[in-house]
């Protein structure tokens, strides 16, 4: 029993860090936001709950400066304040900003916002264990190896999310008459609106290429033809 201790331990200690990440990211998104209330932004949110078949998609302003959207572990969607500025100030259409809580929206129909706050738990579980045997061996570099290791999976997991929740996107303003036009726009405008120039190599970025993304909503296209897939 003694020798499974150790996966005890850190079994515990990932549950214990999600139960944590999950209470202090809805305390600070409730303690900094607010229901979106622009009426052209409403309206376009309406076509799409439509679409889905619901009554209403609520989206929140979430108050920090960076461009940003994000779905909330529990299913909640934000933009930021730097977002509604961007589009207040005309730099981004309604229609982009649309696509942006269709993407949310993927992340949390998908099941991803959920499950990137429990991998993160896990993959610092993971990055002590490996640092743990690998120091046994490489004192010093073992835990920059376990991190390297660990960083690696992670950005491949996140980029698959992207995919994923870029698909659903298109599916869902096709099917709300929006098309995917301002998606593939925004994308272009993305880099400049964020200042994120450079980067990271892509194997290390959590987020695919524009360009590769932009494509793999044009073969989507291609191979849906006029049917869409269930959302």
């Amino acid at each position: 029993m003694l020798r499974f201790l150790p996966i005890l331990l850190l079994l515990a200690y990932s549950y214990a860090v999600y139960r944590f990440s999950v209470w202090r990211t809805a305390r600070e998104l409730d303690a900094r936001s607010t229901e979106l209330a622009d009426p052209k932004l409403r309206q376009i949110t309406g076509r799409m709950a439509r679409a889905l078949g619901v009554e209403r998609i609520p989206v929140h302003v979430y108050e920090i400066e960076p461009v940003n959207g994000l779905a909330a572990p529990d299913g909640r969607i934000f933009l930021t304040r730097g977002f509604l500025d961007r589009y207040r100030s005309g730099e981004v259409s309604a229609e982009e900003l649309a696509s942006v809580i269709a993407h949310e929206l993927g992340h949390v129909a998908l099941g991803h916002a959920r499950r990137r706050m429990i991998d993160f738990s896990g993959q610092n579980a993971m990055r002590m264990a490996l640092a743990a045997i690998l120091n046994r061996f490489l004192p010093v570099v073992g835990m920059w190896i376990a991190s390297f290791i660990t960083s690696l999976l992670a950005a491949r997991l996140s980029r698959n999310d992207e995919y994923e929740a870029d698909a659903y996107a298109s599916a869902l303003l096709i099917k709300a008459g929006i098309g995917t036009a301002p998606q593939k726009s925004l994308f272009h405008k993305l880099e400049q609106l964020t200042g994120a120039r450079g980067g990271p190599p892509v194997w290390l970025a959590s987020h695919p290429r524009t360009d590769e993304r932009i494509r793999a909503i044009e073969t989507n296209e291609a191979r849906w033809g006029g049917d869409l897939p269930e959302s």
